[in-house]
């Protein structure tokens, strides 16, 4: 390692432990400071003379830069599965997907226990359109395997030019054989937000991801669908069916947006971190636009992240009936923080509860009402229509509102209608 990529490399650390220089280079630890302080200073010597051995002695020559690169690198990405620096193509692909425009093939993935899996497709992409699951393990891409690659490298081989082809070899629970799925990446333009009448007065509301235009999206949605109930019926909306399955998450703030068209007052949603900025409580604003219609959730190991923050917060104020299966359960929020040279840094910085302090990380939200489709959406054909003929858990949420439908902030099942 050369002179002057080791004085800055002991600044850098100086700095950070709050130690002294000596003049010969040397480092220097204050005698007052306590113990634990000096055993992380020679933790910091370490990491100089492990990367000057690497410089000196490793098979392939290596430079001072991308040690250095590969050190930075390593700090963060050993922390948790969601946690990376993003360099300048990264970070814009980062804000490309929260904008809801980017080329590749829908998929949301993560990282568990050193597998790469589908947390779900988005609706109108390739990926749904060629019958990719969420839970699917993803093993392969284009003839290679995955299983040297972290999330990172993984997302990356995914996306591409809009027009180029990519294989896909997915394993899929109950499959004794690999699946292979071969589809062309296209120009994503993920629509967050689709509605549509079920009968007269049932009004269906579908959020495939939570980006910054999802929340006024569903407001209008909302208001088109109580339009339609009252030029039909005359009475307004008996009931909503919003379906989040599938729905790998998004924004945080989106989410919280959402969850408060359908609240009148109270806790949404805790996140807990070390830093004041990453501590603060997200609260309803009074004016439910339902004005306590019946809401049915429908959830699955699909729902993830901010969607898991909607249930959450409709259920413990027992403004909705969840219905479905038990969500994949995401409740680490990331922060994207913008570094020099274009780059950024994806840190978990926080934990989110819901209203009533539950976290729900590696659990998820568990359904009021479980019923596991084995047929029509989301679970085999994730086709972007409504299958009103086959899709079980949406056939028993019209049959939950018609039988009883629900006032105010009481839960389906817990107050009969006088």
């Amino acid at each position: 390692m050369s002179l002057k990529a080791r004085a800055i490399l002991v600044v850098v650390i100086g700095t950070i432990l709050g130690v002294s220089l000596s003049v010969g280079g040397r480092l220097v630890a204050d005698k007052h400071r306590p113990a634990a302080r000096e055993l992380t200073w020679e933790q910091a010597r370490m990491l100089v003379e492990v990367m000057e051995r690497v410089k000196r002695d490793y098979v392939e020559p290596i430079d001072d830069t991308a040690l250095i690169e590969k050190a930075i690198r390593g700090m963060v990405d050993d922390l948790d599965r969601h946690s990376e620096i993003l360099d300048a193509t990264e970070y814009q692909k980062i804000r490309s997907s929260t904008s809801g425009r980017y080329s590749g093939v829908g998929l949301e993935i993560s990282e568990l226990d050193n597998r790469i899996l589908v947390i779900a497709p988005i609706d109108g992409t390739p990926a749904q359109r060629a019958g990719l699951e969420a839970g699917d393990e993803i093993i392969g891409i284009d003839g290679q395997t995955v299983l040297e690659d972290g999330l990172k490298e993984t997302m990356g081989r995914l996306r591409g030019p809009a027009g180029s082809l990519v294989a896909i070899r997915v394993k899929r629970e109950f499959f004794d054989d690999p699946l292979d799925f071969h589809l062309t990446r296209q120009k994503i333009r993920v629509i967050s937000v689709r509605h549509e009448m079920l009968d007269p007065t049932i009004g269906y509301l579908r959020l495939s991801q939570f980006n910054d235009t999802t929340p006024n999206e569903a407001r209008q949605a909302v208001a088109t669908l109580t339009d339609e109930a009252v030029e039909s019926d005359g009475n307004g909306l008996a009931g909503l069916i919003l379906d989040l399955r599938n729905n790998p998450g998004g924004i945080l703030d989106s989410a919280v947006d959402v969850s408060d068209l359908f609240l009148e007052e109270g806790v949404i949603v805790s996140v807990r971190g070390r830093t004041p900025e990453s501590r603060f409580t997200r609260v309803a604003r009074p004016g439910d636009i339902l004005e306590g219609v019946a809401i049915v959730v429908l959830v699955n190991a699909g729902s993830a992240s901010a969607s898991e923050i909607v249930a959450g917060a409709l259920q413990d104020h027992n403004r909705a009936t969840i219905l479905g299966t038990q969500t994949f359960g995401k409740g680490l929020v990331q922060t994207v923080t913008p570094l020099s040279r274009g780059r950024a840094i994806k840190l978990t910085t926080s934990r989110y509860f819901t209203p009533s302090g539950d976290s729900i990380d590696q659990t998820g939200i568990s359904p009021d009402v479980v019923v596991r489709s084995a047929r029509g959406f989301p679970d085999q054909e994730l086709k972007s229509r409504i299958d009103r003929e086959n899709d079980d858990q949406l056939l028993e949420a019209l049959a939950l509102i018609r039988e009883k439908p629900m006032m105010h902030t009481c839960a389906l099942g817990d107050t009969e209608t006088p």
